[in-house]
């Protein structure tokens, strides 16, 4: 009888890490590409490019731009306010940085002097299904 429970629990795993398995696939397989800025890339003035989306989590952001002129910092919302770069913040320098949109608010600066300033700098909001 213990043997015959404990091999209907693993089938029960097995079939309940089967489902979360294909909702992770449908979920992932569903993701958007988006570039930032449209046709002119990640740029001064880019800010508020994200109003009107429908970002879900999972999604991806590609940030183009010229090398060496501009990177892309990933911050939390009290230095995206304030347009600060803390150490060790994750920083993207490729001039073609493809992210991914976590769930909730995602905060993205230019960590070059007076950029974030002057609005580079995007704050999607992602859903977990859009």
């Amino acid at each position: 009888m213990f043997h015959k429970m404990s091999e209907n629990k693993g089938y029960a795993n097995l079939a309940t890490m089967m489902l979360l398995s294909l909702l992770i696939y449908i979920h992932s397989a569903d993701a958007k590409i988006y570039t930032v800025g449209d046709s002119t890339g990640w740029i001064f003035n880019v800010s508020g490019w994200e109003t009107g989306k429908h970002f879900k989590a999972g999604d991806k952001l590609v940030f183009n731009y010229a090398v060496g002129r501009h990177n892309v910092v990933v911050v939390d919302k009290a230095t995206y306010d304030s347009c600060s770069v803390p150490a060790g913040a994750p920083t993207y320098r490729s001039g073609n940085d493809t992210l991914t949109l976590k769930k909730g608010a995602n905060y993205f600066i230019c960590g070059v002097t007076g950029h974030c300033q002057a609005g580079m700098k995007i704050a999607p909001i992602a859903a977990w299904f859009a």
